[in-house]
């Protein structure tokens, strides 16, 4: 394998004009800019990304955590920070956490020590102290899809909330009272918050129902079909299902239909996040639009940003989720 060295020698140059040129250095003549390029070409030589980095100070990657990649919302996630990735000659390296502190604890580390120049977070299960720490030692570091108030000014998120709120409300509004809620097993705040905007949109209304009409499990497919099997169990009076997410609501449809149930005439359910899965199931999904695409861009050009430090644009921080509205409602008679 052949080293600088051997491409100051091809070149007929020193290897600190070589190393001048491999780091992209100002004061690096056109001269020999071109003969080291040659020189290069002829030997394969591939400069080492680490010891360019100890240079010029970046390595050129942005460091973006997931829950999971293989899950279509964190999916767009990482293709939204790509994108500002690309516009700005950058890569992009990519660590899971799996709503396990260790996990995200460890793929953290490896961002760090990897020298990413910024870095995306989605972190749900560390504590808020845990990623204040990490916030202080990487100043370009933005969270996306969490609020920590000592580090408001780098949290992207969206009102969770608010977001179940209006799901429940439109379903009130449309006649339902018997409205159940399947949501994730996860300990994580959006869990929290989805199921209290449930309860809240109820209890405003003045809508009692009982403890029993919430089922928990995995936020997938899967997860929807055993949470609406166990309701289905219960023999409740079920109107309407709020669902965590779409994914969850696509699975409690085929538990539905199954059962021999016609939707919306006999049951209406709306999802959350606007996911590409909810305008193909049947009927078409109405649900609460998460623009995590829009999130993922805002949180990537911030931390870049913070990376180079400039001034971000005056951009909204916290989102507000609107509903948008599809075949799976039918007003109650």
């Amino acid at each position: 394998m052949a080293t600088i060295k051997d491409v100051a020698r091809e070149a007929g140059l020193s290897v600190a004009t070589v190393s001048r040129v491999v780091n992209q250095s100002p004061k690096a003549s056109q001269s020999s800019i071109t003969a080291v390029k040659a020189a290069m070409q002829k030997l394969g030589y591939r400069p080492n990304a680490a010891a360019r980095a100890l240079v010029s100070q970046s390595t050129n990657i942005i460091g973006v955590l997931v829950n999971d990649a293989s899950d279509p919302f964190f999916g767009t996630l990482v293709k939204a920070v790509d994108k500002v990735a690309h516009e700005n000659g950058k890569q992009v390296l990519i660590g899971h956490g799996y709503h396990h502190a260790e996990h995200e604890r460890k793929a953290i580390e490896l961002l760090i020590n990897s020298r990413c120049d910024a870095l995306v977070i989605h972190a749900k299960a560390l504590s808020d102290d845990e990623l204040i720490d990490y916030a202080r030692e990487v100043k370009s570091m933005v969270l996306i899809n969490r609020y920590i108030p000592e580090i408001a000014d780098r949290c992207i998120s969206l009102d969770n909330f608010k977001g179940a709120y209006l799901a429940t409300e439109y379903l009130i509004k449309n006649g339902h009272k018997n409205i159940a809620c399947i949501s994730s097993s996860h300990p994580i705040e959006d869990t929290e918050q989805r199921i209290s905007g449930y309860k809240a949109a109820l209890h405003d209304y003045g809508i009692s129902l009982p403890a029993s009409y919430i089922e928990q499990a995995e936020p997938n497919t899967e997860g929807g079909e055993i949470a609406t099997t166990n309701l289905l169990l219960k023999s409740l009076d079920i109107t309407a299902i709020v669902a965590y997410n779409d994914n969850m609501a696509a699975g409690a449809i085929f538990v539905l239909q199954e059962n021999g149930l016609t939707l919306p005439d006999q049951i209406s359910i709306v999802g959350f996040d606007d996911a590409l899965i909810s305008r193909y199931v049947s009927p078409k999904l109405t649900t609460v639009l998460y623009p995590i695409q829009l999130m993922g861009e805002q949180a990537a050009q911030l931390a870049l940003n913070l990376a180079k430090g400039t001034q971000s644009d005056s951009q909204p921080l916290r989102f507000s989720p609107t509903l948008v509205r599809r075949d799976s409602v039918k007003k109650q008679a």
